[in-house]
C-alpha cells in the first residue's frame, strides 16, 4: 500500500492507495474516531453501487456501524441542487448527527456531491472519499466540493477536507477505456504543471497506463496525488499557487457547460482545454513546442485535443464569462511556460481567447 499525507495542520489527512481497501473501510472509520452510535451515510451512483456498495456496507456493519445508503443516477447531471436536496433528505431521515460521516463511493461526481452534503449538513460532519475512478484521484484530494448550476460548473460549493482518502486500485479494473483516458487527463496535468519528468513519463508509458498495468498505474496515481498534496498544502483555499491546478479548466468547464455536461467527459473537456492553454501560450510568446508536446502527450492517452465544428464560439465565451476566474472584463488563465512549469496570467484578453477557440475548431475531429 502507498500512503501520502496532505499536510494541513490539524486538518491533515492520509491518502491510502492499494488493493483490497474496500474490505477495510470499517476498520479505517474506527481508527478515524467515528463513533459507533452515529449513523453513516454512503453515497454512490447507479454504475458503482451494484459492484461495490455491498462490500462497503458489510465492512461497516462488521465493525458495528449503522449504515444508510443513497444511490444517485450516474453522470454529471446528478451534481445538481435537486439531487443534493434528495441526499440531504436521506441524511435527515436516517438521523445523522454531528458525529456522523458521509462516505463518497464513486467518481468525481459522487465525491463532489457527497462532500458538499457533508460540508453543509449540520454545518459540517465527517467526510471520507472512496474514489473508484482514475479521474477521482484529482477531485478526491484537496477538499473542493460543489454542485453545478445550469449556468456554470461548480458554482455552489465549499472548501471542505475529508478525514481520509481510500483508493482501492481493484475498483479501476472495470472502467471502460474512455473513462480510463478521461482520468489520465488529470494525471498528466499534474506533470504539465509541476513535474516535467513525470509528464514525459506519462507519454512514454501511455500504453501501460491505458492497459491499467498495476505497477504503472500505482506509480502514476501516487505521483499525481503527491503533486496535488504539495500544492494544496501550500494554498488550501486557492489564494495563490493552488490556481495552477486549474490548467485547462477555464475552457474545459465551458465545453462541459455548452455540451450540457453530456458530450464530453470531464477529463476529455480538460484535455481540450489544456491544448487551448498551450495554444494561448504560443500566442503570448512562449515556445510553440509546448503546444506540440502537450498535444502529443494527450493524444498518446487517447484524449481529444480539438473541438467539434458545431460548438458555438459565442456560447463558449458566454460560459467562460460565468466562470469564477472571470473578473472585470479580463480572464485568468493558467498558461504553460514550459512542460512542467506554468504561470497564472490575470489579464488575458477576450479576443485572444476567442482566437484560441477558433483554432481548436480548425484542428479537426476531436478524436
Amino acid at each position: 500500500m502507498r500512503s501520502i499525507t496532505v499536510d494541513l495542520g490539524e486538518r491533515s489527512y492520509p491518502i491510502h492507495i492499494g488493493s483490497g481497501l474496500l474490505r477495510k473501510i470499517g476498520e479505517r472509520c474506527r481508527e478515524a474516531g467515528i463513533p459507533l452510535r452515529s449513523p453513516l451515510l454512503v453515497v454512490s451512483d447507479s454504475e458503482v453501487a451494484p459492484r461495490y456498495l455491498a462490500e462497503v456496507e458489510a465492512s461497516l456493519h462488521e465493525q458495528g456501524y449503522s449504515v444508510v445508503s443513497h444511490v444517485i443516477p450516474s453522470g454529471e447531471a446528478s451534481k445538481s441542487l435537486a439531487v443534493y436536496e434528495e441526499v440531504i433528505t436521506t441524511a435527515i431521515q436516517a438521523g445523522l448527527d454531528r458525529s456522523s460521516a458521509v462516505l463518497a463511493l464513486g467518481g468525481g461526481v459522487v465525491g463532489d456531491l457527497a462532500g458538499f452534503v457533508a460540508a453543509s449538513y449540520m454545518r459540517g460532519i465527517g467526510f471520507i472519499q472512496i474514489p473508484t475512478t482514475i479521474l477521482a484521484h484529482d477531485s478526491s484530494v484537496g477538499g473542493k466540493v460543489a454542485v453545478n448550476h445550469p449556468l456554470a460548473k461548480n458554482m455552489v460549493g465549499a472548501f471542505y477536507q475529508p478525514l481520509m482518502v481510500l483508493y482501492d486500485l481493484d475498483t479501476l479494473s472495470t472502467l471502460p477505456p474512455r473513462q480510463v483516458s478521461s482520468g489520465l487527463a488529470e494525471v498528466v496535468k499534474h506533470g504539465l504543471i509541476l513535474d516535467r519528468e513525470f509528464a514525459y513519463w506519462c507519454r512514454e508509458h501511455a500504453a501501460d497506463l491505458l492497459a491499467l498495468d498495476a505497477e504503472a498505474l500505482g506509480y502514476a496515481l501516487e505521483r499525481g496525488c503527491a503533486i496535488k498534496a504539495v500544492v494544496v498544502g501550500n494554498d488550501e483555499r486557492e489564494h495563490g499557487q493552488r490556481a495552477i491546478l486549474n490548467l485547462g479548466h477555464t475552457i474545459g468547464h465551458a465545453i462541459e457547460a455548452v455540451g450540457g455536461y453530456g458530450v464530453f467527459l470531464h477529463g476529455e473537456a480538460i484535455a481540450i482545454g489544456m491544448a487551448g492553454s498551450a495554444l494561448l501560450a504560443a500566442k503570448l510568446g512562449r515556445d510553440q513546442g509546448i503546444y506540440e508536446d502537450t498535444v502529443s502527450m494527450l493524444s498518446a492517452l487517447s484524449l481529444p485535443v480539438s473541438l467539434p465544428a458545431e460548438f458555438s464560439e459565442d456560447e463558449l465565451m458566454d460560459a467562460m464569462m460565468h466562470d469564477k476566474k472571470f473578473k472585470e472584463g479580463k480572464m485568468t488563465f493558467i498558461v504553460p511556460d514550459s512542460i512542467g512549469a506554468v504561470s497564472i496570467v490575470n489579464n488575458v484578453q477576450q479576443s485572444d481567447v476567442r482566437e484560441v477557440i477558433a483554432q481548436l475548431k480548425k484542428e479537426g475531429s476531436p478524436w
